[in-house]
């Protein structure tokens, strides 16, 4: 699922709606799409405002609830929902978001909008025509989807072969906080890979092991960019016959891709940071 957030860069909330509402049409033309609205002035859960298009819609107040049922939800927590049903997640009211993002501008008094350096902004706009001039589909699916063990899971299921399979194996790589109890804690790991060739490669071993006898299916997926302390690295999941199959596969595919995809990291403790490769 690709992720998507539209922000007010001064332009009113009105303006930003009318924005939202042409997205959703435009992303609803090639599959499903959620919306995430989050505003901070819903605190209680009380003040439940006009949802905006989409196959689905949470929205989320200060404090955390989905003003829809009361029950806790973060954002993270609402894009994890969307990702086994949508194809496109829209995120609406959340600045700082490590996914492509769309500011809706002027800024405030008409200055110019202040943009993060390190927010990947696909384009600002001061009204919903301007759109049409933004290659939104192509900026949003160059960038890395959103995934989960859940919606990877959800996906093999839908095999051709799955009717045929009766194990399901995957592996879960996240952040370790520390080693041993007297480590440095890690705060965040950073991911960078080789452009092109990591795509291909990574490619070319989920075929690899998915041409072994008994297995109809493999996804690999590794994330890049920051990933904090307790987050999710990589997955692999395994659609096979029998569980021998399955489990095997699993454990060569993760030990595979940490010796063949070219993916580099950094690791940021509170005393340190170095990449890891560097270190002896």
């Amino acid at each position: 699922m690709y992720v998507l957030g539209i922000r007010d860069g001064g332009a009113g909330g009105d303006t930003v709606e009318r924005v939202v509402d042409q997205t959703v049409d435009r992303l609803s033309e090639r599959g499903r799409v959620g919306v995430v609205r989050y505003d901070a002035t819903i605190a209680d859960g009380t003040q439940v405002r006009k949802s905006m298009g989409g196959d689905v819609t949470y929205e989320l107040g200060a404090d955390g609830d989905w003003t829809a049922s009361g029950t806790g939800l973060t954002v993270g927590d609402a894009i994890d929902r969307l990702v086994t049903d949508c194809a496109y997640a829209i995120v609406v009211g959340v600045s700082g978001l490590r996914y492509p993002s769309i500011v809706v501008g002027p800024g405030v008094d008409g200055s110019s909008v202040e943009i993060d350096p390190d927010e990947d902004v696909i384009a600002t706009v001061e009204t919903p025509s301007e759109l049409a001039d933004v290659p939104l589909v192509q900026r949003l699916e160059s960038a890395e989807p959103h995934e989960t063990l859940e919606s990877i899971v959800a996906r093999v299921k839908r095999s051709p072969s799955a009717d045929r399979a009766g194990a399901i194996a995957t592996f879960t790589g996240r952040v370790r906080g520390k080693d041993s109890a007297d480590d440095a804690r890690t705060q965040y790991l950073e991911f960078e890979k080789y452009e092109g060739i990591a795509d291909e490669r990574m490619a070319a071993l989920e075929a690899d092991l998915e041409a072994r006898h008994g297995v109809f299916d493999v996804e690999l997926h590794h994330r890049t960019g920051v990933v904090a302390d307790g987050e999710d690295i990589v997955f692999v999941v395994v659609l096979a016959g029998h569980r021998e199959e399955a489990f095997r596969t699993v454990e060569d595919g993760i030990n595979r891709l940490k010796d063949e995809v070219p993916l580099f990291k950094k690791e940021v403790t509170v005393e340190d940071e170095f990449w890891v490769h560097d270190r002896p």
